[in-house]
């Protein structure tokens, strides 16, 4: 890692390196979920990279959910999400616990959406000109980015959430 690397913020770092696995060939989920894996959840399996293929180029190719959106929520659910689902007893309980989750990847996927108008592969890249042009590549490129730091952002904002959490629940103050 080089000093300019040091100096960066997780966030800034997660950007950068989303955006550096499009140019090695990644897909647009990958690239993001890649990073995040590296960078915050080590723990993570390489296989569940797998997860990640299919949702390049707007899921499968059909220029739908853009995939580096789908990456930032699969990136952020690895550490807000069920790991299992069937740990809480009653269905009600299983719903509860599901809203807890969607509050903040719901806040991550408006922040996307306010800031591009849009969460649709299709209408990210028309303006570009043709999909497999130079241009669109260096937007989807900035997406990724964008989406590589957003995710690690709401990461954060989950610890510290959860630290707030903690402390009020064992009645200490915070540190």
């Amino acid at each position: 890692m080089d000093e300019k690397e040091n100096s960066l913020t997780l966030v800034e770092q997660a950007a950068q390196n989303s955006s550096g696995y499009f140019r090695q060939g990644l897909n647009c989920s990958e690239c993001v979920l890649c990073s995040f894996f590296d960078l915050y959840n080590q723990a993570m399996p390489k296989e569940a990279m797998a997860l990640a293929s299919a949702f390049g180029a707007g899921m499968g190719n059909t220029k739908n959910t853009c995939g580096a959106i789908t990456g930032a929520v699969m990136a952020l659910s690895s550490v807000i999400g069920r790991k299992n689902p069937f740990e809480k007893e009653t269905v009600r309980e299983r719903i509860g616990e599901l809203k807890e989750i969607y509050v903040l990847t719901g806040e991550m996927i408006r922040e996307i959406e306010a800031y591009y108008g849009t969460l649709i592969c299709k209408e990210l890249s028309a303006p570009m000109g043709e999909f497999e042009g130079k241009a669109r590549k260096k937007n989807c490129m900035q997406i990724i980015g964008y989406c590589g730091g957003l995710a690690m952002k709401y990461a954060l904002r989950a610890e510290e959430i959860a630290k707030e959490n903690e402390a009020s629940l064992s009645g200490q103050p915070e540190a």
